[in-house]
């Protein structure tokens, strides 16, 4: 079976609504001391914002996967993205902190909402032999967002005189791929042949379900929570350890956050791909050894090139793994709930290790930086190779099948 022409613009729709959500939640990064001053604020306040825009993803993700699962996916997924453009914007006419806070409470529930809506949608619209290519793809979506944030960033502050509100303004642009969307993306198919043969209610499909999987659902979450654990332990607080643990310039922080990023794409690519011959558990366990081997160039390197290898290395597996996510959770998830079941498990396990970042930090206090994020994410690294191999136990995969309605 061939890629079909509307299965090409349902995929570039999906990528397009991720890098973009990506790429408005990466802006707040860049400017998060500019925001403390503006507001007469500690930078720990303004970064609290991040906080909270994580914890309210996992309700975007049951609100919007409840929708998407009821009424289809291309219509809630127009309205998510319309409403994280539109909260994107208001921001940068916060009049106080406040209302800045509740703003990016908002978003972090649009932002919850996206990548199930997409995922699904792209997933379900391929063909079996081409998910583990396409997977890998949409999901580096996030570091293309982060490279556009980045280039923004630079133009802005560089070539303009506005201040930290211009950046949000231009936030506002991924509403223009709601006409591409209207104009041009189906519904995806799996739904419509699935929607005549549902037994349950709308409103009773979810707790039905729940019931029915419950254990392939917590199992999602706890492995979910490893894989974010990974992302956020190796992400996070790597550029303050640049500049505070090694006394890094601004420029050379930059360039070494690009280089890891161009290795995530590589990562999630090559690693979405290999998956469908090797497996998806296979290449995440392989992954995990592979970014357990990189630590030591990672984060003990005594220069700034070897550092620059390591950062390549990390998020090369890091981000290969993570190439694997859309198709796995999509094919591991139950039929009825594939609009709610891959993002709200993404969102929970989110949640879960939102705190990663805050614990390397209070341990960095006494050891330093270094060796503290490199005992986190070697724990991390661990359990998640070991929930990997458990899954095997919970549900086979099911990469060359077709996914059902």
């Amino acid at each position: 079976m061939e890629m079909t022409s509307a299965a090409r613009k349902t995929f570039i729709a999906s990528f397009l609504g991720w890098t973009l959500d990506a790429f408005d939640f990466f802006l707040l990064t860049f400017v998060i001391t500019r925001i403390a001053t503006s507001f007469n604020k500690e930078v720990a306040e303004v970064a609290f914002a991040l906080t909270l825009t994580l914890a309210c993803r996992p309700i975007g993700a049951l609100l919007f996967g409840w929708l998407a699962d009821r009424y289809g996916r291309r219509t809630p997924l127009m309205v998510d993205i319309a409403f994280y453009s539109v909260v994107e914007l208001l921001t940068a006419f916060s009049p106080n902190f406040t209302v800045f806070l509740v703003l990016r409470a908002l978003y972090g529930v649009a932002m919850g909402g996206e990548w199930g809506l997409g995922a699904a949608m792209a997933m379900e619209s391929l063909p079996p032999k081409r998910r583990g290519f396409f997977s890998g793809f949409l999901q580096e979506g996030y570091m293309v967002g982060y490279l556009l944030a980045a280039l923004a960033y630079f133009l802005v502050f560089n070539y303009t005189h506005w201040d930290w509100r211009g950046l949000f303004v231009i936030g506002v642009l991924p509403a223009g791929l709601i006409f591409f969307i209207r104009s041009s993306v189906p519904e995806s198919p799996v739904w419509l042949a699935g929607r005549a043969q549902r037994i349950a209610p709308p409103t009773g499909i979810l707790l039905q379900s729940l019931r029915a999987h419950w254990p392939l659902f917590i199992y999602a979450v706890a492995f979910l929570a490893a894989m974010n654990g990974m992302s956020h332990g190796t992400q996070d607080l790597y550029a303050t350890f640049l500049e505070k643990g090694r006394g890094f310039s601004h420029a050379a922080v930059t360039l070494l956050s690009v280089i890891a990023a161009v290795g995530a794409i590589g990562g999630g690519i090559l690693f979405g791909t290999l998956s469908q011959r090797f497996g998806r558990r296979a290449m995440v366990m392989f992954c995990a050894v592979l970014a357990a081997c990189a630590i030591p160039l990672w984060a003990f390197s005594p220069t700034i090139t070897l550092l620059a290898a390591g950062a390549f290395a990390m998020q090369f597996a890091v981000q290969g793994a993570w190439g694997v996510i859309p198709a796995h959770l999509n094919e591991l998830s139950p039929a009825d709930v594939r609009g709610t079941f891959p993002g709200l498990t993404y969102q929970l396990g989110n949640l879960i290790a939102a705190g990663v970042a805050q614990f390397e930090a209070s341990i960095a206090k006494h050891s330093g930086y270094a060796h503290a994020m490199a005992t986190v994410v070697l724990s991390v690294l661990v359990l998640l190779f070991a929930l990997s191999a458990l899954g095997y136990l919970v549900r086979p995969e099911n990469r060359h099948e077709a996914l059902s309605g």
